[in-house]
């Protein structure tokens, strides 16, 4: 299954270099986990004003009908952004999975006990 990534941004300008680094590197993180669909917002809230103002929001639409990730960071540094974005996202994607996986176990119906076999 194909990962479909959608960048948006708001507030600067989406260059095709910034557009590959933000594709390869969520392929990266996030390449093992079975996601339909990444959504990316980037944004700069002061604009000229400068300071930690560099916004990247990741939506991770997980297959199988299963619960989305969303993670923020905001960074000095756009770049520094995506990177904490991506792995905090990896590491909240892995946690629901397992969650979800254990969860999944505890749900199944007990063992046979072994005992006697009812006539």
């Amino acid at each position: 299954m194909a990962m479909q990534i959608v960048i948006q941004s708001n507030g600067l300008e989406l260059t095709d270099s910034l557009r590959a680094y933000v594709k390869r590197r969520l392929q990266f993180a996030l390449g093992w986990a079975l996601t339909r669909r990444l959504v990316v917002w980037l944004s700069d809230i002061n604009g000229p004003r400068g300071g930690r103002d560099k916004r990247c929001k990741i939506q991770v639409s997980l297959a199988n009908g299963r619960k989305s990730v969303l993670i923020e960071d905001t960074e000095e540094d756009l770049y520094a952004a995506i990177d904490r974005a991506a792995a905090r996202a990896d590491h909240a994607v892995a946690r629901q999975l397992a969650r979800r996986r254990r969860f999944s176990h505890e749900k199944l119906p007990p063992a046979d006990s072994g005992g006697e076999p009812q006539h």
